[in-house]
């Protein structure tokens, strides 16, 4: 690895590793995020405090952060954007800050997407977006949309890209087993649904 890709990937997880989600939530008066729901940082488990607000800012805020990773790492060292893509991932799900446990990566990995392979990201958006209308559910329309990446990709002949995706979309279903097991048992809870 090259000292420009190893700061792309530094730089890459330290975007990555802001946890907007508890953050927002702290500041909308909410409190620690992770004392709810599923205790997860991402914008559904904001929504479950009942402020559709934070959890836009959220989601918004977390697809921001896997975007301009690879935009300014781009402008920064050209050719480092998969390093710095594959650092907001890995920083959205493991930050330090938070002892490792941070979110499930489906907002982020949208914003790299729209970074390296826009038409993948509107694929990625669209199946979604889609899903979420469809089931209301929405670890089975993240985990889709992941899974939509890495297809996306190899038809558009981004054979390299593709397999990156691939391992970006096993880490995200990897962080949903819980969710999974849920779904396996029917009692995975539905967006709007408010946590006890």
């Amino acid at each position: 690895m090259t000292l420009d890709a190893a700061l792309a990937l530094v730089l890459g997880y330290l975007l990555g590793s802001i946890p907007f989600g508890l953050v927002l939530a702290r500041l909308g008066g909410k409190g620690d995020i992770r004392d709810i729901g599923s205790g997860n940082i991402g914008a559904t488990n904001v929504l479950r405090t009942g402020s559709r607000t934070l959890a836009a800012g959220t989601l918004l805020l977390d697809i921001a952060k896997g975007a301009a990773a690879v935009w300014i790492a781009e402008a920064l060292w050209p050719g480092t954007a998969r390093f710095a893509a594959a650092g907001a991932l890995i920083g959205h799900m493991f930050p330090v800050w938070l002892k490792f446990r941070g979110g499930k990566g489906v907002a982020t990995y949208l914003g790299v997407l729209i970074g390296l392979v826009p038409i993948a990201g509107l694929v990625f958006a669209l199946v979604w977006i889609g899903l979420l209308v469809a089931a209301r559910i929405s670890s089975l329309a993240g985990m889709a949309a992941a899974a939509s990446a890495p297809v996306t990709a190899l038809v558009l002949g981004e054979r390299q890209l593709a397999a990156m995706l691939l391992a970006f979309t096993l880490l995200v279903i990897w962080r949903h087993r819980e969710n999974i097991a849920r779904l396996m048992r029917g009692t995975e809870p539905r967006v709007g649904a408010k946590a006890a």
